[in-house]
């Protein structure tokens, strides 16, 4: 599970040396929130300690790996509510139910700022982990909340400003399942036969440490690991019985989108996404997973003999990355087949649950109650001159765009595209730029527990010889949108490769609600998204990690 990149311990360290930067404190120009305590008038039936926490944990054989985790402490509530997966980094997985009144108590016992949101919740914003509120080293963020969401399976990582990608590839990261009662009737697989599945790529130095290479590329196109890992380990392996199982997967990566598929060819049956099930089974040959993306794989394995074997693989697929990030994605490229984790038969089992004909009843908005049917709000996703930017600009905690202040208790329609060259993006090209850009020095840091963390950016507006804005313009985005989920109405294609677009099309899952959706070059996807119940200010940004710390990201202002 060595790097396939040819890095030596010398070379890496040299590396790193040429990409080190001063360290600083993390968004140290914006104003934070001061830390939330626990309210007296609060009475939650859950309450966690979740600490931020330096570690070390034996990934590979020989060295331990350094690496920053989530421990959880439950005080009060259910003996099920967290999880802890076996010999993992990652967080334990929390377990909450509608209508729950939940407290968790951050703890900062990292080396620099650090602030987590609940990925998929609908929360009020002083709980969703907004940049602002990051707290410091030894301080502790109270979050309080009702859960609203209906049942599914969510993610939790930090969401600190400039530092997203470092802390989440690190190991900060875990999962959020929510059940309800419409759910439980069903009497899906549960227990030992629900198994959640996070898919992280990493890539690893000579003695084991985590090495986060890459440079102004990385900045540029995200970070991609030569190594798989499934719920914190390599080669992952999934005894199983010959029955049904619920596979509740996460793509937990900063930047590799995956083509999920059975090497016997064996289509997936679907039955939720990011949102929670589907109003029905659906069947697909494959399935594309972006960052922040979830999904919910109904696997019956009845009729497969013991000692039988079924390998979960990420397929072949052309167009969402450009060539320069392929070739940069070391022995596992981006749009090759590769293995993902091995499912074997172990016992056999008589007794297995029906795939329900039904799943859910979802609300669909009526077009009557959609405030601006006819005009919709734009997400103009643009690249190039070595900036990421949504509708021309770059995040800025101070600069709100007019599309961007949205009425409380409405339904909005948004139109999310591409914008490469005039229109949106060029347009306002040069408005609001000084936020989200790290100069020189762009995720800055050094190397910190073993690992090289320097460089990024190198110079203002300098793209590198020979990338070009054609290669660029090709590359998808996961766009996420804190708050509630929404709902896709349409996706349509006129870009001018649909061969390419044929390699994955077939895969991109729209049905039920979502909160993080593909949007590849050439596509114009509209979304119908609520804004309920709670005031203040929600991101939405690229889910690719190195993008969103770019500066990839911005806020609505619900007023």
């Amino acid at each position: 599970m060595r790097n396939n990149l040819g890095l030596t311990r010398r070379n890496f360290l040299l590396s790193a040396a040429a990409l080190t930067v001063p360290s600083f404190a993390r968004g140290e120009a914006m104003a934070h929130m001061p830390p939330k305590t626990a309210s007296e008038s609060f009475n939650p039936d859950v309450d966690i300690e979740l600490a931020c926490k330096t570690d070390s944990v034996r990934i590979l054989s020989g060295d331990a790996t350094k690496v920053w985790r989530y421990a959880g402490n439950l005080l009060k509530g259910p003996a099920n509510t967290l999880t802890n997966l076996p010999d993992s980094y990652l967080g334990p997985v929390m377990r909450f139910v509608k209508g729950q009144k939940i407290r968790i108590r951050l703890k900062n016992e990292l080396p620099e700022s650090t602030i987590t949101h609940w990925h998929g919740l609908h929360v009020p914003m002083e709980a969703d982990g907004h940049p602002m509120a990051a707290i410091d080293p030894g301080q502790t963020y109270v979050y309080e909340f009702e859960m609203r969401n209906r049942a599914g399976f969510n993610f939790y990582h930090p969401h600190t400003h400039e530092a997203t990608a470092t802390q989440v590839y690190r190991g900060l990261a875990g999962g959020i399942i929510v059940e309800d009662e419409e759910e439980r009737a069903l009497g899906l697989p549960s227990g030992e036969f629900e198994i959640p599945i996070v898919l992280q790529d990493r890539s690893f130095t000579d003695d084991n440490q985590l090495f986060y290479g890459g440079g102004m590329h990385r900045s540029m196109f995200g970070f991609y690991g030569d190594s798989v890992l499934v719920n914190g380990r390599p080669d992952f392996r999934l005894d199983v019985a010959s029955r049904a199982y619920r596979l509740r997967i996460l793509n937990g990566s900063n930047a590799r989108i995956y083509k999920l598929q059975w090497d016997d060819r064996t289509p997936l049956t679907i039955i939720g996404v990011d949102g929670g099930l589907l109003e029905k089974p659906e069947t697909r040959p494959y399935a594309m997973m972006a960052p922040g993306e979830r999904l919910d794989l109904w696997v019956d394995f009845s009729g497969r003999s013991v000692g039988s074997r079924l390998v979960m693989r990420s397929g072949e697929f052309d167009g969402l990355v450009p060539p320069m990030a392929q070739r940069m994605s070391g022995g596992l490229i981006v749009g090759d087949d590769y293995p993902l984790f091995t499912v074997t038969v172990t016992r056999a089992m008589s007794d297995s649950p029906k795939l329900p004909e039904k799943l859910s009843t979802i609300k669909h908005h009526r077009p009557e109650e959609i405030a601006n049917r006819d005009n919709p709000r734009p997400i103009a996703l643009s690249m190039g001159h070595m900036q990421v930017m949504i509708n021309g600009r770059t995040y800025s905690p101070d600069d709100l765009l007019d599309i961007e202040r949205v009425p409380v208790d409405t339904v909005q329609l948004f139109e999310v595209f591409h914008d490469h060259g005039g229109g949106m993006g060029m347009g306002m090209a040069g408005m609001g730029m000084g936020h989200g850009m790290m100069g020189a020095g762009m995720m800055g840091g050094g190397m910190m527990g073993g690992m090289g963390m320097g460089g990024g950016m190198m110079g203002r507006g300098m793209m590198g010889g020979g990338m070009g804005m054609m290669g660029m313009m090709n590359m998808a985005h996961p766009v996420h949108l804190h708050g509630q989920q929404f709902e896709v109405l349409s996706r349509t294609y006129t870009g001018d490769d649909p061969e390419a677009y044929a390699t994955f099309k077939e895969g991109l899952i729209d049905s039920g609600l979502k909160d993080t959706i593909i949007v590849t070059g050439g596509e114009r996807l509209r979304i119908t998204k609520p804004f309920g119940d709670f005031k203040g200010r929600f991101m939405y940004h690229c889910h690719n990690l190195e993008h969103e710390d770019m500066g990839m990201m911005r806020e609505f202002s619900v007023e």
